[in-house]
C-alpha cells in the first residue's frame, strides 16, 4: 500500500508489515487547551509520563467522522457504516516513546462500544451524535448520559479558514497532531500500546463556535475562560496494529 511506503516523517520505524485494519478519518476538528500538568496527573496511570510542550500539558478534543473500517484482506468493504466520534485526549510518554492517552471517547457505534472498548481497553461511551455539513461549515452535537442524569454535552460548529499546510517538526502544531501510537490501561495496572501509521496531517487553521461543552466536567476541569487552538484536517487513511501489553522498564 502507498501508505506503507510513506514513512520518512515517522519518529520510529514501522512496527511490522502485519497491521490488522485500515481506517479512514475525515473532516477532523482538533481543539487543544494548555493545562497544568498536576491537574491531569490523577487521571493518568503512574507508569506513564505526561508529555509537555514548553512546560505545559495539553488537553484535546478531537471530532471527526470515521468513514470506514477495513480489516486486513478486505480492502474495499467497510465492516461498519460511517459514524462520528468525539474524543478527549492528552499526551504521554512511556519509556520515552510519545503517544496519545484517551480520557473519553463518545460514539454511536455498536462495534466500538462492544468490541474495540474491550479489545483496546479504551474509555468508550455511548452517545447520540449528529453531524452535518452546510457549505464549508461542519455542525456537530453530542449528548452522553452522565451520572445522576446529568448529560455530557458538546455542541458547536467549525470551518477551515486557511490554506493547507504541513506543520514543521518542533512546532506546537506538529507536537499536538503527529502521534503514532496510543496507550491504554486496565485500571492503571497494565499498560498497553497500539501502533498507528498514516501520512502527515494536512492541517488548516479553523474557525470555531462552541455553544456547549461539558466533556471536561467528569474530570473537574474548567477551561471555559481559555480559548483553544483550533485546527481542521480533511483527513487521512490510517493503519492500525494489534494492541500489545507494554513492559515498563
Amino acid at each position: 500500500m502507498h501508505i506503507m511506503n510513506d514513512i520518512v516523517h515517522r519518529p520510529w520505524p514501522l512496527p511490522s508489515k502485519y497491521w490488522i485494519m485500515r481506517q479512514t478519518w475525515k473532516n477532523l476538528l482538533f481543539l487543544h487547551w494548555p493545562i497544568p500538568l498536576e491537574k491531569l496527573r490523577s487521571y493518568i496511570p503512574s507508569s506513564l509520563q505526561i508529555d509537555t510542550y514548553n512546560g505545559s500539558a495539553w488537553l484535546g478534543i478531537i471530532l471527526f467522522v470515521l468513514e470506514g473500517i477495513y480489516p486486513r484482506g478486505i480492502s474495499s468493504v467497510s465492516v461498519t457504516p460511517k459514524f462520528p466520534e468525539i474524543n478527549v485526549r492528552t499526551y504521554v510518554k512511556c519509556d520515552g516513546k510519545p503517544g496519545i492517552y484517551f480520557l473519553s471517547i463518545d460514539v454511536r457505534n455498536w462495534a466500538s462500544l462492544n468490541i474495540a472498548k474491550r479489545w483496546y481497553r479504551l474509555p468508550y461511551h455511548p452517545a447520540q451524535i449528529s453531524f452535518r455539513k452546510e457549505g464549508q461549515t461542519f455542525h456537530c452535537q453530542s449528548v452522553r448520559k452522565g451520572n445522576a442524569n446529568t448529560d455530557i454535552l458538546f455542541k458547536g460548529k467549525y470551518a477551515p479558514i486557511s490554506e493547507i499546510y504541513f506543520p514543521k517538526e518542533g512546532t506546537l502544531d506538529h507536537w499536538l497532531t503527529e502521534r503514532y501510537c496510543l496507550y491504554s490501561s486496565n485500571n492503571g495496572v497494565n499498560i498497553y500500546c497500539g501502533e498507528i501509521h498514516h501520512q502527515p496531517w494536512p492541517l488548516q487553521k479553523a474557525e470555531i463556535e462552541i455553544e456547549r461543552n461539558t466533556l471536561f466536567t467528569p474530570f473537574h476541569f474548567d477551561l471555559s475562560e481559555v480559548k483553544p487552538i483550533a485546527h481542521f484536517s480533511a483527513g487521512v487513511d490510517s493503519l492500525i496494529w494489534n494492541i500489545k501489553k507494554r513492559r515498563i522498564k
